[in-house]
């Protein structure tokens, strides 16, 4: 889940580079806009095979005898798979380079697909955890990849690749059912989704064999993007976007606007000026100096993590348990498919509207309170008129869009300079994870011991309470330094 790497001056129209990452990016002869554009494929992968399992946990269920509780864990694999990975892709990457790491990712992908459909229970948790790890690399080295391969047009690419990772999980939630009926069951519905890295590995292929296995390659970068720091949580996944968003931002002709799963979306100004012509690029400008005050001691990290990990909770709660909730109500599984498309597909429209209460009152209260309160209307709907599933995924969708992109946005406002952001984004998004996988964990376990699914939408309101909560302490603007 990212904002982008450092931040800086830059110039009207493409971000100059702050760092030594940052110059290893953007070295070499040009890509050929062909073998560019396959970053976005890479992008289009990185969600159908976990976005794909909502649907289907019944299935998975029934056939292997697991009770809620078993399902939740699965559900939460993958985000431990994030943050266990994420901090060692760069490590990978230094060895073999980004497209190489790329490459490798893409194939342990659709290997773990494979091993999660063909193979037994115990094939079903390994392949789970290897389908993570081969998205936590593409999670860090996409962002960075887009950046370097389109550095003259950072916010078309981002927003692109964005909209690729939301497309792809969306689709999947929708496909997920009819599939599993037309091919006879869940290990079938899952197994498809091993083709498409499969044929993109093929053809990223060719990227492998044209740089030289690492000649021009961005190994350096992702290496060098994070200083080292006393915990490898620092060292995160999607920490490389943050810098895009500062850097576009401070040049005066870019707004942050719309995130996906991993990444937040940037896009030209409507009316650029020539200093600092948003409120965005003046609230960055405005930043105090660095003080020397740990990264852990400021209150404000832990806020911006807390809303970090509980907006990702409710997002991969309802993204597993949403079609089960469903059919509890008495929908079918292909209605429950279209809800579940619906609530992950609305998130582009609202990150893309969000970022207009970004400044109201020169902080972040408003647009962090109206993102979170949505979440709150559709844990209560779910829970006391379940046959309006519909309309409460239609407002939980649009809770769950601009959610992240505040989340995105504040570690990109309340990091104190380029690399102060990095490792702010690293510890940010690798505790993140852990936190939001308490959510489909306890949520499955509360729906078994209970026998009913009030408890876990009881859990999952009350946390949505407490990100709203946790919205007014993050979103306002400290002016102590130990903030």
């Amino acid at each position: 889940m990212t904002v982008s790497e450092t931040g800086g001056t830059t110039s009207s129209k493409t971000a100059k580079p702050a760092t030594e990452a940052t110059e290893t990016l953007e070295s070499g002869p040009a890509t050929p806009p062909l073998l560019a554009a396959l970053i976005f494929l890479v992008a289009l992968n990185l969600r159908p095979a976990i976005a794909g399992v909502g649907p289907v946990l019944t299935r998975i269920g029934d056939d292997l005898g697991w009770g809620e509780s078993v399902l939740g864990v699965l559900g939460a694999m993958p985000l431990w798979a994030f943050a266990a990975v994420s901090p060692l892709v760069r490590f990978v990457t230094k060895r073999f380079g980004a497209n190489r790491t790329i490459l490798i990712a893409l194939l342990v992908l659709a290997a773990g697909d494979l091993i999660r459909s063909l193979g037994g229970p115990s094939g079903v948790w390994l392949g789970t955890f290897a389908v993570g790890a081969g998205i936590a690399a593409g999670n860090v080295l996409v962002p960075v990849i887009a950046k370097r391969d389109y550095a003259g047009h950072v916010a078309v690419a981002t927003g692109v690749y964005s909209g690729c990772i939301t497309a792809g999980s969306a689709i999947a939630g929708l496909t997920a059912a009819p599939l599993a009926t037309r091919f006879g069951g869940w290990r079938p519905a899952l197994a498809v989704w091993a083709v498409p890295p499969l044929i993109v590995a093929a053809l990223w292929m060719i990227r492998v064999v044209r740089d030289g296995w690492g000649s021009r390659d961005v190994g350096t970068a992702v290496s060098s993007a994070a200083p080292a720091r006393s915990s490898s949580m620092t060292q995160a996944a999607d920490s490389s976007d943050v810098v895009v968003a500062n850097e576009l931002s401070q040049s005066g002709n870019y707004q942050v606007a719309s995130p996906t799963f991993s990444s937040i979306a940037v896009v030209p100004a409507a009316e650029p000026a020539a200093e600092l012509a948003t409120p965005l690029a003046a609230e960055l400008a405005a930043k105090p100096a660095p003080d020397p005050c740990p990264l852990w001691r400021r209150p404000m990290t832990w806020w911006v993590t807390l809303f970090m990990g509980l907006q990702s909770s409710a997002f991969y709660t309802m993204s597993n348990w949403l079609p089960s909730l469903s059919g509890a109500a008495g929908f079918t599984e292909s209605q429950a498919g279209v809800q579940l498309f619906v609530f992950q597909s609305l998130g582009i429209l609202s990150g893309l509207l969000i970022p207009a209460l970004m400044h109201v009152r020169g902080n972040q209260v408003c647009a962090a309170l109206a993102a979170s309160a949505p979440m709150v209307i559709a844990g209560f709907g779910w829970m006391l008129l379940p046959r309006w599933s519909m309309l409460w995924s239609v407002i939980g969708g649009v809770g769950q869009g601009s959610s992240l992109v505040v989340a995105l946005t504040l570690i990109s406002l309340r990091g104190r300079d380029p690399q102060d952001t990095v490792a702010l984004s690293g510890l940010a998004q690798s505790l993140g994870y852990l936190i939001a996988s308490i959510g489909p964990l306890a949520f499955g376990s509360l729906a078994e011991l209970s026998g009913t699914w009030i408890a876990p939408l009881v859990l999952f309101t009350a946390f949505a309470v407490g990100q709203c909560v946790v919205a007014v302490l993050a979103g306002a603007v400290r002016r102590k330094m130990t903030d």
